[in-house]
């Protein structure tokens, strides 16, 4: 486990479990959903992960890519698809670390949970006020590959939470979590007790706000997608900056627009990055 501190924040990270955090706290208050590392069995308990190297869900476990079929593993329990990615499911190396700094690498060989072999690190950097993120992958494969990045933190839900944000268009869930169709959408601007959503936006603008009796919490990042998911069963907000659309590699291969849907298609030693920051200030 690495601690991380800086002013009234603390967090703590997991590098065998993912390179999750396993909480994030101001003055002892948890801003994502914290527990100690060492209770944790699984990035899925943590308060965030790497998506890498893609987000959301892949149909089926099936990758579909430039006329081959890739079977994948069914890596969520009874879920018939592929979520997450890979790499928050496997051991993290620690590059460097002090008391504000941490940086992670995880090396991939082709397997049977994805075909392509890739080098990714993600760093962490602990400021008074903020978490900053970095988290980039490498195609080590000698063909092209495609590839995406983001993050799933868990913020808590109060009793006052309220969430905003702009965007341009929402992509709508079918009953497998799979994505059906894009819809014209400003965002949302809504408090989270009974909100129930489950989407991934676009045209997202880079900034999302979290409000409640404690605490504002700002999200920031270079990432134009945001997954937003919650209900009234949760007692988190999970809001995800991600590179892509939920699926985009097999609606690709079905004749969608690579670049419209965010997904990237790496040339071998092509690289791919991303940046987030959880700002943390309490209400006065």
């Amino acid at each position: 486990m690495i601690e991380l501190k800086s002013g009234a924040l603390r967090c703590e990270i997991e590098p065998r479990l993912g390179g999750c955090i396993a909480g994030l706290w101001l003055d002892g208050e948890p801003v994502l959903r914290s527990a100690p590392a060492a209770q944790l069995a699984s990035a899925r308990q943590s308060g965030s992960y790497p998506l890498v190297p893609f987000s959301n869900r892949v149909a089926q476990a099936t990758l579909l890519w430039q006329g081959t079929q890739h079977p994948l593993v069914r890596n969520n329990g009874a879920e018939p698809h592929a979520i997450h990615g890979v790499g928050w499911q496997r051991p993290w190396e620690v590059l460097e670390s002090d008391g504000s700094f941490a940086m992670l690498a995880y090396e991939h060989p082709a397997d049977a949970s994805w075909p392509f072999a890739f080098d990714s690190s993600q760093t962490l950097r602990l400021r008074a006020n903020a978490l900053e993120f970095t988290l980039s992958l490498t195609n080590q494969s000698p063909h092209p590959a495609p590839a995406g990045l983001g993050w799933h933190p868990y913020f808590v839900k109060r009793t006052r939470s309220h969430v905003s944000f702009e965007a341009a268009g929402r992509w709508e869930m079918g009953d497998d979590k799979l994505p059906t169709h894009r819809e014209a959408a400003a965002g949302l601007d809504v408090d989270c007790a009974f909100l129930d959503v489950d989407h991934c936006f676009d045209g997202w603008t880079g900034s999302v706000h979290l409000r409640d009796e404690m605490l504002h919490v700002t999200v920031t990042s270079n990432l134009s997608r945001l997954v937003v998911f919650t209900n009234e069963t949760r007692d988190f907000v999970a809001i995800e900056p991600v590179s892509h659309v939920n699926n985009a590699v097999n609606l690709v291969d079905a004749g969608a627009d690579a670049a419209s849907l965010g997904l990237a298609i790496l040339q071998p030693g092509e690289s791919l990055s991303a940046q987030m920051t959880i700002n943390v200030e309490r209400v006065k």
